[in-house]
Order: structure tokens, then C-alpha cells, then sequence
């Protein structure tokens, strides 16, 4: 069970769910000792409690491409499929920045353009610090806004080749979202009432 998808998951943009994960990293973490030891028979509530512990997100680091406990339990997720209620819940928690990192990347990578676009770009608005490890395993600072907006603009993020996002605009333009209206927009309105 430990590599296999849920059977009662189903396919994500026409595939299995895992393989939304590129097979040589999807390997990698098969192969990997967090993997074998932490993520074994996890449940979508352990999957949670392990990722309250996180301290960065990535990819693979280093010269043997180790993977990230966070791209450890993306995979995790991808296989359990938790509800779409459930996964809402984690999203919109403010708690624990990285429980919300984690459901924000597996909700880009499972759900459909228009509810992409509406649950992450109100995330504009986190500006919580998050450390990222790189490819050579050094840490840096990102901040949430931009971690969402590299989801929303990026075909790569942790080294996760993203499924194709339709623009907005396009989406805009067929009525399934309203317009975007920026926060600096709405307050040169505010400001025109005033004078």
C-alpha cells in the first residue's frame, strides 16, 4: 500500500493521481528513508500532523537529488486523495503556514482553472515567511504571496511540473470568473470617494 494510489481515488486530468509527480522523482522518494519510515500507512490526519512539523518546502536537494519531506508528503496526499472539503479546511486555515503550503500545492495540482484561481489569489493577502530548500540544499526566504503566485504563474514549482492553468482572462472571458479586482484598485476607488 505504501506506493500505491487509494482505491478509491480517482483520476486526476486523466491519470493517476501519483503520476502528476514526475516518475524519476516519484522514484526517489519511493527509495527515500522518510518515505520508508514517516510516511508508511499515513492517513490524510497523519499526512496533516506530519506536515504541522515541517520547517521548508522543495523539491530534491543536494548531489543525489534527496527529496524534500514536503514533496514527500505531496506524493502522500496524491495517493489518499482527501476530500475536496477537507482539503478546503487546510487551505483556508491560518495556523500553520506550511499545512497550508502543502494542501495549496496539491489543490493546484488537482483541481480545475476556476477554482484554482478563486482560492489562491485571496492568498495574495499571507505574507508569512516561508524557507524553501534549493536544488544545492541551502535554505532561503520566500514569503506566502509568492509561493502562490509561483503557483498560479510558474509551469514549475518544486520541482513538480505543474498541470497546464488556463489564463484568467480566457476564463473571464467564458463567464466561469468574475473579474479580478486588485486590492490597490479598490482602494483608488475608496480614496475618489472621499475627494
Amino acid at each position: 500500500m505504501a506506493n500505491r494510489t487509494a482505491s478509491t481515488a480517482q483520476a486526476v486530468h486523466g491519470m493517476n493521481p501519483q503520476f502528476l509527480i514526475e516518475t524519476t522523482f516519484r522514484q526517489r522518494i519511493y527509495d527515500s528513508q522518510y518515505w520508508k519510515e514517516q510516511c508508511f500507512g499515513l492517513t490524510v490526519t497523519g499526512v496533516m500532523d506530519k506536515a504541522v512539523g515541517l520547517r521548508c518546502i522543495g523539491g530534491c536537494y543536494g548531489t543525489t537529488r534527496r527529496p524534500t519531506e514536503f514533496l514527500c508528503l505531496v506524493l502522500k496526499l496524491l495517493q489518499l486523495q482527501p476530500d475536496r472539503q477537507m482539503v478546503d479546511v487546510l487551505v483556508d486555515q491560518p495556523d500553520f503556514k506550511y499545512l497550508r503550503a502543502l494542501a495549496l500545492m496539491y489543490f493546484r495540482l488537482t483541481q480545475p482553472p476556476a477554482d484554482i484561481y478563486e482560492k489562491l489569489e485571496p492568498l495574495y493577502a499571507d505574507y508569512r515567511r516561508l524557507r524553501v530548500r534549493d536544488m544545492a540544499g541551502a535554505l532561503a526566504l520566500i514569503h506566502m504571496d509568492e509561493f502562490v503566485d509561483q503557483l498560479l504563474r510558474e509551469p514549475q514549482v518544486c520541482l513538480v511540473t505543474l498541470p497546464v492553468l488556463t489564463k484568467r482572462i480566457t476564463l473571464e472571458d467564458a463567464g466561469r470568473l468574475p473579474p479580478r479586482i486588485s486590492p490597490l484598485d479598490a482602494d483608488d476607488s475608496d480614496s475618489d470617494s472621499v475627494e
